[in-house]
């Protein structure tokens, strides 16, 4: 009688199997990897489009745009208000429109930040605080990064808050630490100024910008033809880091690269590539398929990073006078 035949695997069954599976886990894995990035863009278009959202609710209240504060040595102060006389940025003033006025309120009543050590210590507070909102999830978590820049009205925080879009400055770049201290938070506007409101106005054709109001009437190229905000560009190498210039302060600080970005025609949208372009002036993203721009009547387009030069910087100025076709982005 004979004896009967194994029922089990041979090595080389077994190695054929383990094989087959390999090359299906291979060609699973980026088409998860690419649902992935295509859920993360979706939820990065959404906190676009909630930062259109709370713009536009600014314009409905104060009748313009957000400003951009005074300068990258500057953060927001609740006892200033809005517009010119408002030391902080495009984000802090959106903050009681996005459910967010418990930041935006850090220091209220608190007095003179050159004389309030009270004051100066709540507004640290609010450099720390952290919105999820302001972060793309193709890019980095939200939480607080290493604390670099100081501000002149506020104490230095242990971690600071980030942002991962920036505002539309038009196509002058423009950036300065802002007023002297305390000279202008007393005596607005006949201060130590670094520059004259005319010559700003003379280089500024953005939508938000240093001491900036522009209202809907001065868009004239129309607020669904003119970049209002949108993702900025960043050298993955200091993502987590806090030494990049252009990302070292928190999102409430005044106008400065860390929070606005410009259109010139030399600064096309890029994505995050290692080592290239540290203290970028430009937008940009992480995303490898282009970018998301919020326009000016609060929709989000999708950039490609290919786009014509000509076609971005005139989208980034509220006066080209130059008309730019639906499908040119």
């Amino acid at each position: 009688m004979r004896p009967s035949k194994g029922s089990g695997f041979t090595l080389v069954e077994l190695l054929v199997v383990i094989t087959i599976i390999g090359i299906l886990i291979g060609l699973l894995l980026p088409a998860v990897q690419a649902a992935r990035e295509a859920a993360r863009r979706l939820q990065c278009k959404n906190h676009l489009y909630q930062i259109g959202r709370a713009s536009l609710q600014h314009v409905d209240s104060h009748g313009f745009y957000p400003s951009s504060g005074w300068g990258y040595l500057w953060t927001g102060d609740p006892d200033r208000g809005f517009g010119h006389r408002q030391p902080g940025g495009f984000f802090y003033n959106i903050l009681p429109y996005m459910e967010q006025e418990a930041i935006h309120q850090l220091g209220a009543g608190l007095g003179d930040p050159h004389t309030s050590s009270a004051k100066r210590a709540e507004l640290a507070k609010q450099k720390a605080a952290v919105v999820s909102i302001l972060h793309c999830p193709s890019r980095r978590r939200a939480i607080g990064y290493p604390a670099i820049e100081g501000s002149r009205n506020a104490n230095m925080p242990s971690t600071m808050a980030k942002t991962d879009y920036a505002a539309n400055g038009g196509t002058r770049v423009y950036t300065g630490a802002g007023p002297s201290y305390p000279g202008c938070l007393q005596n607005y506007p006949n201060c130590n100024w670094s520059n004259s409101d005319t010559w700003l106005d003379a280089h500024f054709d953005g939508v938000s910008g240093e001491r900036s109001e522009v209202q809907p009437a001065h868009i004239r190229d129309g607020t669904t033809n003119t970049y209002l905000a949108g993702e900025k560009y960043l050298n993955p190498n200091h993502y987590h880091t806090g030494r990049d210039g252009a990302d070292n302060n928190s999102p409430y600080q005044g106008h400065d690269w860390d929070v606005n970005r410009w259109t010139r025609l030399d600064l096309v949208p890029r994505q995050d590539t290692p080592g290239v372009d540290t203290m970028s002036s430009r937008f940009g993203s992480a995303h490898p398929s282009g970018l998301h721009m919020l326009m000016c009547d609060g929709s989000v387009q999708n950039i490609s990073y290919a786009i014509d030069p000509d076609v971005h910087r005139n989208l980034g100025n509220r006066k080209s006078g130059v008309p730019i076709p639906a499908t040119a982005f």
